[in-house]
């Protein structure tokens, strides 16, 4: 069939099928019109809309390539492999296989990061910031999940905000057979952790906002998330109550993606969001921002 026939033919039926046109395009790929003349591109991949229907890969190249860095088992700077007791080995007597063995963490560490529950947005001052009455049942249904999950945790810390604290005292209440500890954190507090990419236009902090919001946060990320101690021997389950900034550039970090992505995530009031953390520095997210287990009703995002 020739070039012009076979035009009308994809032209006429029904406004151009997308379905002839795609093997359209396959069967020109295929060398099925005839081969080129004189090395010119076939006339079918010359049509925009036949470009645009044919797929970006081959089957011989059907695997996009890694677009960013590779992954750094030492981001937490714990990688017994580079220390040993903070102190670079010495001494060639002792077995070193052994030594770096007996060195090497073996626990994995859960990390539960609530987000704090609906609070009163026109108070003027923190105090006066406290959750609303909705907000309480958020918090009473984030810690109902929390028991439900049958866990045995270790420790909830929550930022020193008013939010976050009262939405940490709830769900404690719901842990009481667990006997939790509480522990209150100013580095956990709400912020401006990096400047955001791309920019919005109803948020801009000031840059010594971020210069000094910034660096308590990463202060946060790095005590908080990294990899189990040497001497842990048993698998960890740690909550932390605060906030969504936070939380969302906890996630970036600890995924290793450009931190200044934090702003594309979106956390309802008192989601859950958990990151394990390997011994071998392996990062995994497991949820992000649950919060499946309340009614839709109950669902907010102030």
């Amino acid at each position: 069939m020739s070039y012009r026939k076979t035009l009308k033919l994809v032209c006429g039926l029904a406004g151009g099928s997308a379905v002839l046109v795609f093997a359209a395009a396959t069967a020109d790929s295929r060398g099925l019109f005839g081969d080129l003349r004189g090395g010119e591109v076939g006339r079918w991949s010359r049509l925009p809309v036949l470009r645009a229907a044919q797929p970006a890969w081959t089957p011989a190249n059907h695997t996009p390539s890694p677009t960013g860095h590779s992954w750094d088992f030492n981001w937490d700077k714990r990688d017994p492999s580079t220390l040993t007791n903070g102190k670079k080995k010495e001494s060639s007597t002792e077995d070193p296989s052994s030594e770096q063995d007996n060195g090497k963490p073996k626990a994995t560490r859960n990390i539960l990061l609530i987000r704090h529950s609906q609070y009163n947005l026109s108070g003027l001052s923190d105090k006066e910031r406290i959750l609303t009455p909705l907000g309480r049942e958020q918090a009473e249904l984030t810690g109902s999940r929390l028991a439900a999950l049958g866990i045995k945790y270790d420790v909830m810390i929550h930022s020193s905000m008013s939010r976050a604290t009262e939405t940490a005292n709830i769900i404690s209440k719901h842990l009481e057979g667990v006997g939790v500890e509480l522990v209150s954190c100013d580095l956990l507090r709400e912020g401006a952790p990096i400047e955001p990419v791309p920019p919005v236009t109803h948020w801009k902090p000031d840059a010594v906002q971020y210069h000094e919001d910034g660096a308590r946060i990463e202060a946060a990320f790095r005590r908080y998330i990294h990899r189990a101690d040497t001497k842990q021997k048993e698998d960890s389950y740690e909550i932390i109550v605060c906030h969504a900034n936070v939380i969302r550039y906890f996630v970036c970090r600890a995924l290793q993606f450009p931190p200044e992505g934090w702003l594309r995530m979106g956390l309802n009031n008192g989601s859950i969001t958990w990151l394990t953390i390997r011994p071998s520095g392996r990062v995994a997210l497991r949820t992000l921002g649950d919060s499946g287990f309340m009614p839709p009703d109950k669902l907010t995002r102030t």
